[in-house]
């Protein structure tokens, strides 16, 4: 069953936990939507995770673009939603509807993502009203993190956790239906959930959000180098791809592969013949 905004909420409503994964090509979202995921993110962090930059402040609209097409060709029953990059939606309205669109036209996402609180009320409403579902980021965004001071929990003294529910409570009205809470304290994240009627996704925010996230590579074990606290690895597919091509490097260099099994034949009249075509004439 194709996943939508309609039954996602219905998911909240009757105590479904949403499972959603981050990817950003074809063959990761085929595999995810084989494996029964209700939702895809084609997050922003796929300026570090495919492209190898330091942070997400590099992607453009056309990095998002291109790889969320390529996910939802993948997307036969999870709904595909896709980051708006740094600076598609912080310089005016006009602008940020226009880039939107272009996520959904060009992209074919099925909605939005956007980081931000009560500041982003009306923008929010605006895109809700041409037919976009906007999806909420609070706590620790990452393309505001020069500002945050670095990628830290978020939230955890009064103030901040008081403006952190007041923003979750200004994007629920103006119309998001999903938020996602990153890296705040579970108990805040918690509330959160109790408080606002529309679906909250967690990652590094403790269990009692209404559905999670990860970012695959990370899910996967494919970064030895890298485990954030709030990743648990359900598999190890990076020790199993390295083992992989390094076989596949040894093979080739021995010249066991490829062998005749994994050769084409030929008629061998045909072969002499074209020897003979070959050999130096009289």
């Amino acid at each position: 069953m194709k996943q939508t905004v309609a039954t996602l909420q219905k998911k909240k409503l009757n105590g479904e936990k949403i499972v959603m994964i981050t990817a950003y090509d074809y063959t990761m979202a085929r595999l995810c939507n084989e494996a029964g995921v209700d939702m895809i993110l084609v997050g922003d962090s796929l300026g570090m995770v495919m492209l190898g930059y330091e942070d997400t402040l590099s992607v453009t609209m056309e990095d998002m673009i291109h790889h969320s097409r390529a996910v939802a060709r993948g997307s036969a029953s999870a709904l595909v939603v896709t980051d708006m990059p740094f600076m598609s939606y912080q310089t005016g309205r006009e602008e940020a509807l226009r880039n939107a669109g272009r996520l959904l036209a060009e992209g074919r996402a099925q909605a939005v993502k956007l980081e931000g609180g009560a500041e982003l009320g009306g923008l929010v409403k605006e895109l809700v009203r041409c037919g976009i579902p906007v999806v909420g980021h609070l706590g620790l965004t990452p393309q505001s993190v020069n500002t945050l001071g670095g990628y830290r929990v978020q939230a955890r003294e009064e103030t901040s956790a008081l403006r952190l529910l007041e923003d979750a409570r200004a994007l629920e009205a103006a119309g998001a239906f999903a938020l996602v809470l990153e890296c705040v304290p579970a108990p805040l994240a918690a509330l959160v959930t109790q408080s606002v009627s529309c679906i909250t996704i967690g990652i590094g925010a403790g269990p009692h959000c209404d559905g999670q996230v990860l970012v695959g590579q990370d899910l996967l074990g494919m970064y030895s180098n890298l485990c954030p606290r709030f990743v648990h690895h359900f598999a190890e597919a990076g020790a199993v791809i390295r083992e992989g091509v390094a076989a596949y490097c040894a093979s080739v260099r021995n010249g066991s592969f490829p062998d005749a099994e994994h050769s084409f034949a030929m008629d061998e009249e045909v072969l002499a013949r074209v020897r003979t075509s070959l050999e130096p004439g009289d």
